[in-house]
């Protein structure tokens, strides 16, 4: 029997706009009912902050995806998620402008993807099926291999 996942969030900066882009978003989502994904307006990096620290609960781990964040791969990912499946955990995908320092400094976690840098669509994308693939690992199931 696998471990727990937990509940997440994914609170994003902008509208996807390229279908190919929201296909794939579409698909891991539908993967993941203990998804919840929220949109907010691109508004610069100080503003979006103020917006996602007013949307944090009590229990809510914040976690911000940037390019000088914590890097993990894949297994080790997995398993992380499945030792913070108590609360949710809320992801954050800044848009083009980057993500505030002020937010960052106050994330329980500031989480890379890559060394790379990637447009906030992909990297949401990105995100996405790396979920599903920790959720595969903590199942063990065999999408991960």
């Amino acid at each position: 029997m696998g471990q727990s996942f937990p509940k997440v969030k994914i609170i994003a900066v902008g509208k996807v706009k390229k279908s190919w882009l929201k296909d794939g978003i579409s698909l891991y989502a539908q993967r993941l009912p203990e998804l919840e994904l929220l949109e907010i307006k691109d508004t610069g990096p100080d503003i979006e902050a103020t917006k996602v620290l007013a949307l944090l609960k009590t229990y809510d781990k914040l976690i911000v995806l940037s390019e000088d964040g914590k890097h993990f791969d894949s297994v080790t990912f997995g398993h992380w998620l499945g030792k913070e499946a108590s609360g949710t955990l809320v992801f954050f995908v800044g848009g083009p402008t980057g993500v505030s320092n002020h937010l960052k400094q106050k994330a329980y976690q500031v989480l890379s993807l890559s060394a790379m840098t990637f447009p906030h669509e992909v990297a949401r994308l990105l995100l996405l099926e790396q979920l599903y693939r920790g959720k595969t690992i903590l199942q063990g199931g065999t999408y991960h291999k």
